[in-house]
């Protein structure tokens, strides 16, 4: 009885479970497609078919829907399927916010302890900056981000010091996009305000959060730089302002300003796209 119930629960191993109900049909398998020519250094159509199970005329109809958006590559001589170049940078793009994060961490645990406060690693993304990582201070009164938290460019530390390295047309594309809500009555909110504001950020390498996202938090940014010199993100110390005092924005904003360089740096960024050791 106990051998019928085992093999019952077993599964032969042709078995390939269902679909789970939330996907999609024709991207699951436009994926799997992806993932047998990723395996190759060329695959035919018939290939393609036999391996994926699927219908000969379905397979092609997901290859040149890949192939518009750049993720396959088709060699005509050959009749060959292969990967295509928008796939190496989307894995590219991992690769360097993954190193981002990694090379990151000796550097905030400096920050926080040259500092006293909290330090932040925020990456760029479209219309807002995503916090990725954090080293807490000892403190009992301190800022925390959970991973994964957003915060708009306008009334973020990181946010304002990637803006300040941008060009006006996409700072007011942005902006035309996210807005600039008033978090707080410090928020800029006003595009002269913030304009005036980036031009400042700009000209000393750092940027304050003073009390702009929330209450009684300050917070000093800097940006970093990937190797074709624009801003992916940024590094930050924040705390409260009677530790953060105005007195002490001078003081805090060349450390982290160093700190986002030495990143910059460690991660093969230039601020000024200039390839190092070039």
């Amino acid at each position: 009885m106990a051998t019928m119930e085992k093999r019952q629960r077993g599964r032969p191993r042709a078995f390939q479970p269902a679909p789970d109900a939330g996907s999609v049909q024709s991207l699951d398998r436009a994926l799997r497609i992806l993932a047998i020519v990723a395996h190759s250094d060329g695959l035919s159509l018939s290939e393609i078919s036999a391996a994926s199970d699927l219908a000969a005329a379905t397979a092609y109809r997901m290859l040149t829907t890949l192939q518009n958006h750049g993720m396959v590559e088709f060699d005509p001589d050959g009749q060959l399927w292969s990967i295509g170049v928008e796939t190496y940078r989307m894995g590219a793009a991992f690769l360097r916010r993954r190193k981002l994060v990694d090379r990151a961490r000796t550097v905030m645990q400096e920050l926080m302890e040259k500092t006293g406060e909290t330090a932040n690693l925020g990456v760029a993304e479209d219309d807002c900056v995503v916090f990725v990582s954090q080293v807490e201070t000892h403190q009992a009164i301190r800022a925390f981000f959970r991973p994964g938290t957003r915060s708009p460019f306008h009334a973020s530390g990181i946010g304002k010091a990637v803006l300040a390295h941008l060009d006006r047309d996409r700072v007011n594309a942005i902006v035309r996009k996210a807005g600039l809500d008033a978090y707080t009555e410090r928020t800029l909110s006003e595009p002269a305000l913030l304009a005036r504001d980036l031009e400042q950020i700009r000209a000393r390498g750092w940027s304050v959060d003073d009390e702009e996202r929330y209450p009684g938090m300050r917070c000093i940014a800097a940006a970093v730089f990937n190797e074709f010199g624009e801003p992916i993100g940024g590094v930050s110390v924040s705390g409260p302002t009677v530790r953060v005092t105005s007195e002490r924005l001078g003081e805090i904003g060349p450390i982290v300003r160093d700190a986002a360089a030495e990143l910059t740096r460690m991660i093969g960024g230039s601020p000024d796209g200039t390839v190092p050791g070039l």
